[in-house]
């Protein structure tokens, strides 16, 4: 669905919707790691202060990634590796978490250099299969569902039907509101609703920092686990009988030229 205009569309807003919560999440951070309210105004001016820099220095970014391909793409994987732990420095030194230095140095490098996309699927090539997983048994360690009292599971329904009523009606909503028919809107809101990686980041982040509880974290994953599983069926359901919003299927076989006994060519 990512080339249909409606795929299209859900990840602009995803995009949005990620990078909204990621800015509410460094005022959340800074409030609770600072002693003060002084200390938390000064983090989230630092941190602004950061984001100004890194968009100020994009050009100049721009030109150091293509100077350096043209010595070395080895280079530009260095230069990237370099800036992402830089920032996260940064981030960490100013009292956020080394996670939104990373995220504001990958929004401030410049698009559709073909060697930063080639030296960005090589360290995908790493991270997703050997990180990733490791980042999600660390979520599963600290995710207990045999020890969840019996009455959190009353406190974990009423969690799942907030956060589907948000995301499901809220953009199902906003997209019938501006025109959309009933299934564009549905898709709308099935897709918004998919929580995906980030949900779990920011869940482990604020527990982290101790801003949620070990029962609350639990609670949220499963939340979470819930809204994403539930997004490919649902998906598969509403595009069903709609030819342009349903994916593609394998190409047929090419037709090959066969040569008869005669040399003749059928």
């Amino acid at each position: 669905m990512a080339t249909t205009r409606l795929g299209a569309f859900a990840l602009a807003c995803a995009a949005i919707d990620d990078a909204l919560a990621w800015c509410l999440l460094i005022a959340v951070t800074a409030l609770a790691t600072a002693g003060s309210p002084l200390d938390a105004l000064t983090a989230l001016v630092l941190t602004a202060a950061l984001t100004a820099v890194l968009a100020v220095a994009r050009p100049v970014l721009k030109r150091m990634l293509e100077r350096a391909a043209r010595s070395s793409e080895d280079l530009v994987t260095v230069l990237l590796v370099a800036g992402l732990l830089l920032a996260a420095c940064v981030t960490d030194r100013i009292g956020v978490h080394p996670a939104f230095g990373a995220f504001l140095f990958g929004a401030t490098v410049p698009r559709g250099l073909p060697t930063v996309e080639r030296s960005a699927a090589r360290l995908r090539a790493v991270f997703i299969p050997v990180l990733l997983p490791l980042f999600f048994v660390d979520t599963g360690l600290h995710t207990d569902l045999a020890h969840l009292p019996p009455g959190q599971w009353g406190w974990a329904a009423l969690v799942l039907a907030v956060a589907v009523a948000g995301k499901w009606i809220g953009a199902a909503g906003a997209a019938r509101l501006a025109g959309c028919d009933w299934r564009w809107s549905a898709l709308m809101g099935t897709l918004m609703n998919c929580r995906g990686i980030t949900e779990i980041v920011v869940l482990g982040i604020g527990l982290q920092l101790g801003v949620i509880s070990t029962g609350l974290f639990t609670i949220m994953v499963l939340m979470a686990v819930v809204t994403t599983a539930a997004t490919a069926p649902l998906l598969a359901r509403l595009t069903r009988g709609a030819p342009d919003l349903t994916p593609p299927g394998p190409a047929a076989a090419p037709v090959t030229a066969q040569t008869g006994t005669a040399g003749a060519t059928r």
